[in-house]
């Protein structure tokens, strides 16, 4: 249900924002403290290795721990509002664009809109679009999630005026360079891969045991997610690094800070200080998040989608009834 399909002309553009909105936001519940986590490990300096006594996190179980104890349970939810508001946001656009452009691309060329080359081109330009939409959010759920004790920012509010009076308009969109050139290839690998692996999964699997279509759902996404993460990762931590630009005062606490001038900078700086590895902190967790993100995203867009054609169903019948 991905995608526009002619032969099951169910959910329209409207409807297909509110799914990937709903879906986005039961998701981000969900993956948030993996975030987190990622996001600590993107950003620190120092070796990711409990042989380096500077390290402040060298693990997921001991980065959990230790944030559980220096900043209580609710630290794995930190800038959970301007992240739902990111899920949200980004789910709705992606999602909207992705069936408009398979849509288009159906009726004005010779292309199939289910061709994994159309969902790659249509997924990552649609991914585009909702970043640019959303990244404002994105740079303030990072700023508030790398953020530790004491907080420089204690509200939505505060951060927002803070970052405009101290740093300008144009800081809400730092790191948007990596983050175009990153989310393009990722979200079109990701739905490129969730279209093969679906139409894998219909020839391999047969017709009478199709009944568990929701975890096949799941299944494929996840794989897509950890494919996709795996080949596009080191733009995600260049975003990281770029986002939190001006903000050193709140990274102290953490260790060694950082500052870049740009993209460029910062892949020099972090092949010089820390070697090609660098580019792969916090990998991990990350394919951990992808695997669960990308997997529930799709099995909840594609739940929402036909819980909504259920019900688009049900009141056509009962209006030819009445």
């Amino acid at each position: 249900m991905v995608g526009y399909d002619p032969e099951a002309k169910c959910v329209s553009t409207l409807e297909a924002a509110a799914a990937g909105s709903a879906s986005g936001l039961v998701n981000r519940v969900c993956i948030c403290p993996l975030d987190v986590i990622k996001i600590r490990f993107q950003l620190q300096i120092e070796q990711l290795s409990s042989r380096n006594p500077l390290a402040k996190y060298h693990g997921i179980l001991q980065a959990a721990q230790r944030i559980l104890r220096e900043e209580g349970l609710f630290a794995f939810w930190k800038g959970h509002v301007p992240a739902q508001c990111l899920s949200v946001g980004f789910g709705a656009v992606q999602f909207m664009v992705f069936e408009s452009l398979t849509k288009l691309v159906h009726n004005v060329t010779s292309y199939s809109a289910r061709d994994p080359f159309v969902h790659f081109v249509c997924g990552g330009l649609s991914a585009c679009t909702a970043t640019v939409a959303v990244q404002p959010v994105d740079t303030l759920r990072t700023r508030f999630a790398a953020q530790g004790e004491p907080k420089i920012y204690h509200s939505l509010r505060h951060a927002v005026v803070t970052m405009y009076r101290t740093e300008g308009l144009w800081t809400f969109y730092r790191g948007l360079t990596p983050t175009i050139i990153a989310v393009f290839p990722y979200a079109g690998l990701q739905f490129s891969f969730y279209n093969i692996f679906q139409q894998f999964s219909e020839w391999m699997i047969p017709t009478e045991e199709k009944k568990a279509g929701n975890v096949k759902n799941l299944v494929c996404g996840s794989c897509a997610g950890i494919i996709s993460k795996t080949l596009t990762y080191p733009f995600d931590l260049f975003k990281k690094r770029l986002q939190v630009g001006g903000f050193e005062q709140a990274r102290a606490a953490f260790g060694q800070v950082r500052t870049y001038r740009g993209l460029r900078d910062c892949v020099r700086q972090i092949m010089q200080e820390e070697g090609p590895g660098g580019f792969f902190k916090g990998l991990s967790p990350s394919l951990l998040k992808a695997a669960v993100s990308s997997g529930l995203i799709f099995f909840w867009y594609e739940l929402f989608c036909s819980l909504l054609c259920t019900l688009k169903s049900a009141d056509i019948t009962k209006k030819k009834r009445s």
